[in-house]
């Protein structure tokens, strides 16, 4: 049961009504992060994220907080590469006032000065605790290396330099480019009545906002494959590989997500097997896909002690070899299916998943996302679509790596 609008102003609205739960989610998407950021605005999106929580017209940042927990709702946001989210999550009882008070934040912040220099601290933090998690420091130095400075490759807390300098007027400058009705979808997913859900949306967002034209950034997308390294006195070598896959709209899609799941996307996957429970080299071995607009990538991660770094390098490459040549097997393609199959059925049952689900589809592709269609779409694969999406997958013309821990050099090949 899903009901969608398009408002006057350009925003747009999806419902996912779900009988029988006493709750619902909802979330504010727009269509913005760290892929569109100029390198002097980079890490902007995800600082406005913050202080989006930090005073309005009507409450100041502690009342934000005791609003909504007075209600027992829970409330959040994140930032990734080409979306930010606010979302909230209430029993239904409480959605208009959960509501209200999202639409307030969101809508008449106010950016207090004294909050700014506050805020920019807490950042400061969170890039220091990237800089002392290595896994995800490894991570962030990969989209580095596959897609260089611009772009993709821009990281989503930008430098500390970028945030120490952000003023009042660069955060409301672009909120006021970025934060376009055109670039927003509101999306609720659980208990509620389509028509109460418009019907919020109506009063505390459309009359708020004036439809104004909407320039589209352009996204830089260039594959460098290139190979980094950051020295860490740490235990562990954390090394990362990524490979070019497919756009998010590819008809082969899903095929690469069930070649990925035979690879390393679980515990029965192949280079768990063979680089864990095999060979014992590492704790936490896997791969995974991103996919982008314009294109995506397969990377595959694992953190190794230091002086199995090659060997485990080795395996993972001739785990991904094995897999070129000579594809998976029909038990591994029916296996990988049913695993693609379930995590999109187990995702009905959440609502906050099917809020950012439904949202992302309405945001990327102006549609109402089909679940009985997409089932049919992976129930029609075949083992020879497996086979396509492999020889369109791991190009080594392009592949990346980047590597950190005590080590004087990126990985060679």
């Amino acid at each position: 049961m899903t009901y969608s609008k398009k408002f006057d102003s350009g925003l747009r609205l999806i419902v996912k009504k779900i009988d029988g739960l006493l709750s619902v989610s909802f979330g504010v998407l727009v269509g913005t992060g760290s892929c569109f950021e100029t390198e002097e605005e980079n890490g902007i999106s995800h600082f406005i994220e913050h202080m989006l929580f930090k005073g309005t017209k009507k409450r100041n940042a502690f009342e934000i907080s005791d609003a909504m927990d007075r209600i027992g709702a829970q409330v959040n946001a994140f930032t990734s590469k080409d979306i930010t989210c606010y979302y909230s999550k209430s029993t239904s009882d409480h959605a208009g006032e959960a509501f209200e008070i999202l639409s307030d934040f969101f809508l008449h912040s106010v950016f207090p000065e004294e909050e700014i220099a506050r805020e920019k601290g807490v950042v400061l933090e969170e890039i220091s605790m990237t800089e002392d998690t290595p896994d995800d420091l490894c991570l962030d130095v990969l989209a580095q290396a596959y897609f260089g400075d611009e772009g993709y490759g821009r990281p989503i807390l930008g430098s500390s330099e970028n945030v120490s300098s952000f003023t009042k007027s660069d955060i409301e400058k672009y909120i006021h480019e970025r934060y376009n009705p055109e670039n927003i979808v509101i999306s609720f997913a659980g208990n509620i009545d389509e028509k109460y859900a418009e019907e919020l949306v109506e009063k505390y967002f459309e009359r708020e906002m004036q439809k104004r034209a909407f320039v589209p950034r352009g996204k830089k997308i260039s594959l460098k494959g290139a190979n980094l390294f950051r020295k860490k006195d740490i235990e562990q070598a954390h090394i990362a590989l990524a490979y070019p896959s497919l756009p998010r709209d590819h008809k082969l899609s899903d095929a690469v997500q069930i070649v990925n799941t035979v690879l390393g996307g679980g515990m029965s996957s192949r280079l768990f097997q063979t680089v864990r429970e095999k060979l014992g080299l590492a704790y936490s071995v896997f791969s995974y896909v991103s996919t982008f607009e314009e294109g995506g990538l397969l990377t595959v991660y694992a953190g190794v002690n230091p002086k199995n770094t090659k060997k485990a390098v080795d395996e993972i490459l001739r785990c991904i070899d094995d897999l070129k040549k000579d594809c998976i097997t029909k038990d591994e393609f029916e296996r990988g299916k049913e695993q693609v199959k379930s995590s999109l059925i187990l995702a009905q049952e959440n609502t906050a998943s099917q809020m950012i689900l439904y949202g992302k589809e309405m945001l990327f592709k102006n549609e109402v996302f089909d679940f009985s269609a997409r089932i049919g779409k992976i129930d029609s694969l075949t083992l020879s679509d497996c086979e396509r999406a492999i020889s369109m997958n791991f190009d080594e013309k392009y592949r990346a790596s980047s590597i950190i821990g005590k080590v004087d050099r990126p990985l060679t090949f």
